[in-house]
């Protein structure tokens, strides 16, 4: 049973929400506040996350925006009153997978919902954050802590490829067989090359890099818990 996590600050439409969703069988957690939103999303793990845009204190625009930061790979579907497409837009880039506005059919809430459960994980978010690192694939612009990072097209396929996999291992092999195409020339030594040349562009001085060596078996881009 997919677990759903839904923000939510007017109670009798949280209610609607949360039972149709029982009722197709899924498991429903409601917050009313961006802050307990962001709490739970911090120590808890859900399939995919229904947050409005208009919440007390904390907005859902913010918690998105806060969650994707931290490496949160959850879908999310934004619910809002806003209509102009520049709000949309706005809304997307924070990181939400999808857009729903108020008001809506039952029917195709759920229908989205099962689409955000169809995709793969890695996919979520027109914007990849890990940490302090943020990548913007149509845009093909990369920032650390806001400042921009000048990389080579295959520096950035390296890296955007390790950001859809955060804090997964993989060997020198897999990484050329998902990044380089197939009548490429280059070898394991080739990812090694890559890997110097991204730490010395994406590491801050005197920390730790995000891309480690697991010695033995291949590579990993660590994201922060």
């Amino acid at each position: 049973m997919p677990k759903i996590l839904l923000v939510e600050d007017e109670p009798d439409f949280s209610i609607l929400i949360g039972e149709w969703l029982r009722a197709e069988h899924h498991v429903v957690e409601l917050v009313e506040n961006g802050e307990e939103a962001t709490d739970r999303l911090k120590f808890y793990k859900y399939d995919v996350v229904i947050l409005d845009w208009m919440l007390p204190g904390i907005s859902g625009l913010e918690v998105c925006k806060r969650y994707r930061a931290t490496g949160g790979t959850t879908p999310i579907l934004l619910l809002t009153a806003k209509k102009h497409v520049d709000e949309k837009e706005q809304g997307l880039d924070a990181g939400a997978d999808d857009y729903l506005t108020k008001p809506f059919e039952m029917k195709e809430l759920s229908a989205r919902i099962r689409a955000l459960l169809r995709r793969p994980s890695v996919m979520t978010g027109s914007i990849l954050q890990v940490g302090n690192l943020s990548l913007e694939p149509t845009t093909f612009k990369v920032t650390r802590n806001g400042e921009e990072v000048s990389l080579l097209p295959k520096e950035f396929a390296l890296l955007e490829f390790m950001m859809r996999h955060p804090n997964q291992v993989f060997s020198a092999e897999a990484l050329l067989d998902r990044v380089w195409s197939s009548d490429s020339d280059a070898s394991p030594e080739t990812i090694r090359t890559y890997i110097k040349r991204l730490r010395k562009k994406i590491d801050l001085q005197g920390q730790q890099s995000i891309l480690s060596t697991v010695h033995g078996v291949g590579y990993k881009l660590e994201s922060p818990q």
